[in-house]
This record gives structure tokens, sequence and C-alpha cells, in this order.
């Protein structure tokens, strides 16, 4: 073949060296959240033990560079694999996805579902050393960073059953890590307390020399009372809800307070799932339809549209605790719930539990409509003096502080802001139009992270990047040849000094934009290419309406383009040759509002532009709302090149 690409090129990752190779697809990171990530995957087998009723005490300990997890359970089987050749312990802690928990029944809840947690500890181990009391025995067998040093050995006689691993985080992957987090173990624990009443947990750190019990038997309704001390409740009580299908127990225990926003906690099979899932949008649309139902009983409506879900749990506290005999994972850190399946029961039971409480309740009905309402008119009270504001604008001058302020600030998460800043075949689509050959030099304006001009590397001789902000330049110097920090208004280059000029999704949050594009034209060699990516509307029938969303997540727009407003703002620069390449790209519209520069208030309104869409953006712009109300977005990204003349 051209390229010298043959069979004996394909690599086969063998036992645990994929995850060494690439630990960050199992445990998220390779920071303290890593290593902690570690321990809570014993934790959670040892808690396995617990659901299965076979463990009531689990003692964790920290030392200075190691953690140790020891539980009463009933022991890893230490008998020799029928297939595999060596002990069965042996195989839990060498092989990827295996375990005793894939063909349990639907009675059966576990957290260990993928069969990869015990096998990653001891992958990213430097030392592992494991000890089984069962049958009357204790067993021993250490591992140096996943391989076994002698295979699993009887050394006495014992009674009772368990198991301990301790395992020494490898500091070839862990770079830097100081040891495990004291405060972060004891809150771990004095969770799965709470999650498993009766179960006593104990927690000894070596460095402190203190040694901590924490046993519960008030269950979720305990734990939310914790959470909640510091809080002003709006009802007077908890308000307990239950369900009980097919291979799901489900409860939760809600108040709401004087907060701002929900609090809610959610757990699958005693995993905090921080980051929710289907069992937690099933709840917040079952509360939802409850309000509601209540809300039109007592005439509290007003003739208003319907109370929304971001209305219905403004100020809830909430613990929302699922076991699931089949629970599916986004990932192996369990952060996220995906089953579908589990949806209607909890709707179903959190809509009519909730409405039953409140009838009987009629005084804490009056209270959380009010409240409900009030929220509705202080929203809507907002919007109207934000939208006084903006289309009244007419200061249109440029401070530098604000940019090097907002963008400063997203320059922690940039990368994770929005799914364009690293697209793959978005970045190709502007590299695709370079016409300059291999000793050109390209100036990548307002460069960000450098993503852009680091696609030109591979066909061009030098990229040097611009920025307003110094926390861009140090991200854009990871991959630039030189990044110089200066205003596109005043570019700092001389005159005709680049064979090629670059940017996206730049020049809409800049007031007269075409003093830049200037700026880029004086600077570019005469013959030089001008590559530049926007994200335009559809058409006139959705511009005003994007311009409106676009506004609110992001304050310092100022222009929404159409492409015939593009084009024209390229010829009148002077430029000549245009070409327009287009693609599509999806984006999360949840993960786009969650920054820096967008309040609480922006992000409601913007879903509510998004539900509320007129039918003839519609018609023209896809865009997909789940029913937990999440929301994707198809953006049209026009790429376009010029040139300037000779």
């Amino acid at each position: 073949m051209a390229d010298g690409l043959s069979a004996g090129d394909v690599v086969v990752l063998s036992g645990l060296e994929a995850v060494r190779r690439n630990p960050w697809m199992y445990i998220g990171a390779v920071s303290a959240e890593g290593a902690h990530q570690l321990l809570r995957e014993l934790v959670h087998n040892a808690v396995d033990e617990a659901l299965a009723g076979a463990c009531s005490r689990i003692v964790v300990t920290l030392g200075a560079d190691f953690c140790r997890v020891e539980d009463d359970g009933r022991g890893i089987p230490v008998e020799r694999h029928p297939t595999e050749g060596v002990s069965a312990c042996e195989v839990v802690l060498t092989r990827m996805h295996s375990g005793t928990k894939f063909e349990r029944g639907t009675g059966f809840y576990s957290a260990g579902l993928h069969g990869v947690g015990l096998s990653c500890v001891n992958a990213l181990s430097s030392w592992l050393k494991i000890e089984i009391v069962r049958d009357g025995r204790r067993h021993v067998q250490e591992f140096r960073r996943g391989e076994p040093v002698y295979p699993l050995k009887a050394v006495g006689a014992e009674a009772g059953s368990g198991t301990r691993i301790s395992f020494w985080p490898d500091p070839e992957i862990f770079r830097g890590f100081q040891g495990f987090s004291e405060d972060e173990s004891r809150l771990l624990l004095e969770e799965l307390a709470f999650l498993n009443p009766g179960v006593e947990f104990v927690l000894a750190a070596q460095a402190s020399g203190s040694s901590s019990v924490y046993r519960a038997d008030s269950g979720i309704a305990g734990l939310l009372t914790r959470l909640n001390a510091q809080a002003r409740a709006l009802t007077p009580e908890l308000i307990a809800v239950r369900a009980d299908a097919d291979g799901l127990m489900f409860e939760a225990a809600l108040q709401w307070t004087t907060g701002r926003g929900p609090a809610i906690w959610s757990y699958v099979n005693c995993v905090n799932t921080r980051h929710g899932g289907t069992h937690v949008a099933a709840f917040k649309l079952g509360l939802t339809r409850a309000i509601n139902r209540i809300m039109s009983e007592m005439g509290k409506t007003g003739g208003e549209d319907p109370t929304e879900i971001d209305e219905a749990t403004e100020g809830l506290s909430a613990v929302v605790n699922l076991k699931l005999a089949r629970p599916n994972f986004e990932s192996q850190t369990k952060s996220r719930l995906t089953n579908p399946d589990v949806a209607d029961v909890i709707e179903d039971a959190v809509s009519g539990q909730v409405l039953e409480y409140l009838r009987r309740h009629p005084q804490a009905a009056g209270i959380v409509s009010d409240r409900i309402l009030q929220v509705r008119r202080d929203r809507i009270a907002a919007r109207r003096a934000a939208d006084k504001i903006y289309f009244q604008q007419v200061y249109r001058d440029v401070d530098e502080r604000i940019y090097k302020e907002q963008f400063g600030a997203r320059s922690k998460n940039w990368h994770d802001s929005a799914v364009w800043i690293t697209h793959g075949e978005l970045l190709q689509a502007h590299a695709d139009f370079c016409r300059q050959g291999p000793e050109a030099t390209v100036l990548d304006v307002c460069c960000g992270s450098g993503v852009v001009g680091a696609s030109f590397k591979s066909r061009v001789k030098t990229v040097v990047g611009l920025d307003l902000t110094p926390e861009m330049v140090d991200l854009a110097r990871t991959r630039l040849d030189e990044v110089r920090q200066g205003n596109v208004y005043k570019i700092p280059f001389e005159a005709d000094r680049f064979d090629l000029v670059c940017t996206r999704e730049v020049l809409h949050l800049l007031p007269f934009p075409e003093k830049p594009v200037s700026e880029i034209r004086r600077v570019l060699k005469p013959g030089g290419q001008f590559i530049v990516g926007q994200i335009l509307p559809f058409g006139a029938a959705d511009a005003a309406w994007m311009y409106r969303i676009f506004k609110k997540k992001q304050p310092l727009i100022y222009n929404m383009f159409q492409e015939e407003d593009f084009r024209r703002l390229l010829t009148d620069a002077g430029f000549i040759d245009l070409e327009m390449k287009e693609m599509n790209v999806w984006e999360s519209i949840d993960v786009w509002i969650d920054s820096y520069e967008t309040t609480p208030l922006h992000r409601h309104e913007i879903r509510r532009l998004y539900r509320e869409a007129p039918a003839e953006a519609k018609a023209v712009h896809p865009f997909t709302i789940s029913p937990s109300g999440e929301i994707r977005d198809l953006w049209r990204w026009c790429v376009f090149s010029a040139r300037k003349p000779v």
C-alpha cells in the first residue's frame, strides 16, 4: 500500500494493558479524582455484598500512599476457575469483564455491572494485595502493576468470611498524587450508611490517627434532613415516594425550601449518579405533573401556561434512590443512568403520591403553588427588562476588560463548553480549504486554544496565534509555533506579512466587524487567503429566533449574520474569489449554556425559546427536546475562503 500500512500494524492490547494505556476511559481521570474512583470501586464491591444481605460491616483504611477496603461478606471465590486455569480470585483481578454478577436474577442489585472495577484497580496500582477468608482458611495473593507476583495461596486457618484489598495507586499513572482525602472518604461512607440502613461503615485514617463509625437507620429521609440542615423549609415535613416493580425498587424524599434552583441527590444501587439520568428526569416530570394538577384543582393557574420543570423544582431538595437489577450507565464511572424503561414507573409513582400528599395538606400545596407563581412573575419581569436593554442598546464600543474576564474564565473548561470547539470534521473543513504551499506562514486570529490554527500545521511551515486573553494565549502556545497577545482591531503585525489568516466564530461577537476584517486584509500578502468559519441561520425564518437564543447565552454578541450579510462583509472589505462549504453539527444546548457568561435566568429563558419556537423557525431549523427536557440543536456551519487581490 502507498502509505505502508499493513496487517502487522494492527495492535491488540491484551489483559490489563488497555487500562494502563488509556486509564481515563475507565476511571474518568488520572488526577486525584481518578485515584478516588479506584477507592469507590472497591467500596461499592463491598456494598454489593451488603445489598445481597451478606455483609454488615465495611472498613476503609487510609494510609500515606495506599488504601485498604475490607468487608465481612462471603469472600471472593478461591477455587480454580474451570476454564481459565487459575483461581477465580485471580480471574476477577486480571481479566476484564469478569465477575459473579452478570447472570443474577431480577431481585439482585449491584453496582459492579461492568466487571471491570477490580481489574481496573489492579491494573492502575503499583502494588495490590488481596486477602480472602473463606471456608475456614485465609488466602493471600499479591500483584505488581496488574501482574500476579505469585498464585493465590492459603496461609492458615481462620473463622468467618470476608475480603480485604490493599492497593497503592501507581505514581506512573497518578503523577503528583498526594494521598487519599479523609474528608472525601468520610462523605462517601456517611452517604452509604444512610443508603444501607443497618450496615456499619468505618473510616480509619492513619495520618490523623482517627477512626470514625457511620451507621444510620433513618434511610434517605435522614440523609435529606442532614443535607437540608442549613436550609429554610417551606413545607413542614418531608414527602416520601415509593415504588416497587419487577427488577426495580424506587424511593424518594423531597421538600421545598427557600433556596434557589433544585438540589437533587440521586443514586442507583448506592452509586451517586452525579449527572442524574433517566431516573432523575422521570422524577422531575412526575413532580411537575402533580404540581400542575394541584394548581389546577386549587384555581391557582390564573389561565396561564402549565408549570414548567424549572419552575416546579425551584428551591426543591430531594434524594432519589433507585435499586435496579440491570442498570445501564453512561460510563464506568457510573455518573449517569441511561435505562429508558424505568421512566414510566417512576414518573407515575411520583406524580400520584406527591399529588395525594398535597391534596391531604392544602396549606403546603398553597405555599408551593404561591412560590411557583412568584418565580414565574420574577422571571417574566426580568426577561422584559433584559429584552428592553438588549434591543435598545446603542453603546457599541469595545471594552477589552469584559472580553478578558469572560474568556479568561471560560478557558478553564474551554474544550468541554461546546462540541464545535474540537469537532474534527469541522476543523478539517477549514484545513481542506488551504491553497497555500508548505512554506506558508499562517495567522490564527482570536485563536482561543489554537485548535483551528493547529489543523493547518501539516500543510504549512509556521502557524502564529493572536488572542486578547492571557489565559487563551497560554493554551494556544501548547499547539502553535508562536502566540502573541493583542487586539484584533489593531493586529500587531506589519502589512503583507501572512500567506493565510484563519478565524472561527468570532466576528459576530464584535461591534463594527468590518474593522477586524479590514485589519485581516491588511496583514495578508497580495494573493493571500482568508479562511473563516461562522454559525449562520438556515435562512430568514430562523434568524431572529437564533439571535435571541445566542444573545441570552452570550451577552457580547452583536450580530446574527445571514449568509448574504456575511458574503457582503467580505466583499465590501475587498476580498475576491469567495467559496463556501456548509456542514451541520449537532450541539448539546444543556452543555453550551452551562458557562460562565450565561446566568441561571438566561439558561431558563433559552430553554423556553426552544420550547416555544415559532413554527416558521421549526420548519427550517432542526432541533430535538427529549422527554427529560434535554435539548440538542443542529447548527449550520459555513466555512468561507476568500482571497486578497494581487
